[in-house]
């Protein structure tokens, strides 16, 4: 099987690229680079007025199976990330049973390698069920292909047992993903602010957040270990690691589009479907997250593909479930909010998206380079569209884009050498 890719804007932030390119696929291998090539392929995409970019890569979504097909299935939620331009994806284990075992593990990885519509690699909970209580067996979890440890969707209350988490994650060479949240501070539906007062709801204190993340930090500092801090959505949390890894420490972290793209207003607009974990928070934290984002105190932008049935979110809010789909969108909403807004430039969003995910997850992807598999994000940058429920492909439509004006769309998703998606 041969693709050539012509006359496409090739975006590398490894080999600092930025020009146009023709590249030549051979059985799943970036076999050539060039300013022309005319050789004979299986399949010729013209990419005149086309960006092409090293494959994106979600370093944290949830794709609902086993227990929630209801709300997503490891089959739609692939399709989907297929769609949104991401070439590899790493599920959370919160699912039920969570992933705490090597026989869940392994189902999940055989329904991922039936479908094949992109990478998946799936982390493995912290703790035996997220109850924060047993360590699961990382040697053996690691062994079977977990990518790394995990008990989003829960925090590990006990800092004894995440500081042993922290130290054997490392010791295996992987890392913790913490969901840094005080379940007591953080007790509430949306921000603790003005619109949750509007509201006459119960508001989660950025606290929440703030507190647990210092935690985390600490131990990383204190022991000389990585650890990766999930979803980051305060200002103090950005000022915080950006003052840590001036001292050395090695701590990584991640954000999400919907804390560039809105504020708690949004939840006036949208209902719960502005209803996450960490909340929407204030135009200052918007800010300071944009901020991380461009001097690289942030490392990865992910999604936190969330879906929830209709069903779900439509109760009061608070009773309605935490989390929107973001898949589809995630490429768009940052052209759209920080591209166009001159926060950050191409080169910026490939270090975001595929570089740097792709070295936290020590996989060797994320560039687009003669010799390696071809995980390729064909996109029109300048496509200007209302975003419409009828158009998604997740099972879940639950998601504050709805209605909005975007820009960028993608048009073909390349996984080891063969088109997953075209528009």
């Amino acid at each position: 099987m041969t693709i050539l890719l012509k006359n496409g804007k090739l975006i590398d932030y490894k080999t600092n690229t930025n020009d146009y390119f023709d590249i030549f696929i051979e059985n799943g291998i970036i076999k050539e680079i060039s300013k022309e090539i005319n050789k004979i392929a299986d399949e010729i995409i013209d990419c005149t007025n086309l960006f092409i970019i090293p494959g994106m890569i979600d370093v944290h979504c949830h794709l609902r199976e086993p227990g929630f097909e209801h709300k997503e299935t490891i089959e739609t939620g692939m399709k989907s990330a297929a769609k949104g331009g991401f070439t590899s994806i790493c599920p959370m284990p919160n699912t039920k049973p969570a992933c705490d075992s090597v026989f869940i593990l392994q189902k999940i990885q055989t329904e991922a390698k039936r479908v094949g519509v992109c990478n998946v690699f799936p982390y493995a909970s912290v703790t035996i069920g997220e109850k924060g209580e047993e360590l699961t067996d990382f040697e053996a979890l690691k062994n079977a292909g977990a990518i790394a440890f995990s008990d989003d969707g829960m925090p590990v209350v006990s800092s004894k047992i995440m500081r042993e988490a922290i130290i054997k994650s490392n010791e295996l060479g992987t890392f913790v993903a913490s969901h840094c949240e005080d379940k007591e501070l953080g007790k509430g539906a949306i921000n603790k602010g003005k619109i949750s007062e509007k509201l006459n709801v119960e508001g989660v204190y950025p606290e929440a957040e703030i507190l647990m993340a210092a935690r985390e930090i600490e131990l990383a500092e204190t022991n000389k270990k990585h650890v990766h801090i999930c979803h980051i959505s305060t200002k103090e949390s950005v000022n915080m690691i950006r003052d840590a890894k001036k001292r050395g420490v090695n701590v990584t972290c991640e954000t999400c589009p919907h804390y560039y793209s809105f504020t708690e207003d949004e939840v006036l607009v949208s209902g719960t479907n502005a209803k996450m974990n960490p909340p929407l928070r204030t135009k200052e934290d918007l800010d300071a997250i944009v901020e991380g984002l461009k001097d690289g105190t942030i490392d990865n932008i992910i999604t936190d593909h969330a879906p929830h049935s209709a069903e779900e979110k439509n109760q009061e809010l608070s009773k309605a479930p935490n989390g929107i789909i973001g898949f589809e969108t995630a490429l768009a909403a940052s052209i759209t909010n920080l591209i166009d807004k001159g926060h950050i430039d191409y080169l910026d969003l490939v270090r975001l998206t595929s570089y740097n995910p792709a070295k936290l997850l020590g996989i060797d992807r994320g560039v687009i380079e003669e010799g390696k598999v071809a995980d390729i994000t064909v996109f029109d940058p300048n496509k200007e569209y209302i975003y419409i429920k009828e158009s998604i492909v997740s099972k879940s439509k639950n998601t504050p884009f709805i209605g909005k004006k975007l820009k960028g769309q993608v048009k073909y998703t390349i996984v080891n050498g063969k088109v997953a998606y075209k528009f």
